[in-house]
């Protein structure tokens, strides 16, 4: 409650919860089931949920677990959509028996736009798009948003709720949403890879093969907690530890030859991108 005003009442200040009153979540697979273990975690009531899958996995006490889509299910808050993108067309049939008219539709499709979505599911009454990443299943993921026409309170309940699970961030332009997708969507991938082939590296010069991993590991954990904390750039630190005529420069003169890292990377990136277009049409 606040202080008391001039005339000697005190105001009363009611803080609202950023979470649905009724959640319906389509497809529960490692992202959408993650999302609602972290939320479970900050207060969401397992009651209040309803998930269609017909295998979930580790679903919280007090869940509603449906395998299909049944006719009566009551009209939710908000429907979050984690089923595979080629799946709309299947689903959305299926959920036109389900009333729509005040829920906010919450898809993670790749590719699928809102303009896909709305011709979906014409009956909701708002439609936004996020792209979590897996560090979702530790608080860590970064969220892109984006959605038109949403109103205040719909983007502070999204972003607030989103930003749970780590940080989340709205796009200005749909179109961006197949780079976010690209980059930070598909970039654990990367990463690991990257964890992976730097050990096999090491294992290949002679260093016990689950030693290098380790090593490899825990270089890349600690690196990353340093550019997090750092006000300088990736490109900056890196520059830090090369010492001129050292073994980081050495090293790094291989990677920067025809800037061969540069061209793998945007070459990746750019069939991901492309991958998200294709899935939306």
């Amino acid at each position: 409650m606040r202080p008391s005003t001039s005339s000697g009442q005190t105001e009363v200040v009611r803080v609202t919860h950023p979470f649905p009153q009724s959640l319906l979540v389509i497809g529960s697979g490692n992202m959408a089931g993650a999302m609602l273990r972290g939320w479970f975690a900050q207060g969401l009531d397992p009651a209040s949920v309803t998930v269609v899958d017909p295998s979930p996995r580790d679903l919280s006490a007090g869940v509603r677990h449906l395998t299909g889509i049944a006719p009566d299910i009551a009209p939710p808050d908000w429907l979050l959509l984690g089923i595979k993108p080629q799946m709309l067309g299947d689903v959305a049939p299926q959920l036109a028996g389900i009333d729509l008219s005040q829920a906010l539709v919450v898809s993670m499709l790749a590719g699928v736009e809102c303009s896909g979505l709305r011709a979906a599911l014409p009956s909701a009454r708002a439609i936004a798009r996020i792209m979590p990443n897996m560090a979702v299943s530790i608080g860590q993921s970064v969220t892109a948003l984006y959605a038109e026409g949403l109103g205040e309170a719909d983007r502070d309940r999204l972003e607030s709720l989103f930003a749970m699970l780590g940080t989340a961030e709205w796009l200005a332009d749909e179109s961006q949403m197949h780079l976010v997708t690209a980059l930070s969507g598909s970039g654990p991938a990367y990463l690991f890879r990257f964890i992976d082939s730097l050990g096999k590296a090491a294992e290949g010069l002679g260093m016990p093969a689950d030693q290098a991993a380790r090593f490899a590991m825990a270089m890349v954990r600690g690196s990353a907690e340093l550019a997090h904390r750092s006000d300088e750039t990736p490109a900056q630190l890196a520059e830090r530890v090369a010492s001129p005529g050292g073994t980081t420069r050495a090293a790094l003169n291989v990677l920067d030859a025809d800037a061969a890292l540069d061209r793998l990377l945007a070459e990746a990136v750019d069939a991901a991108a492309k991958r998200s277009v294709e899935l939306g049409q």
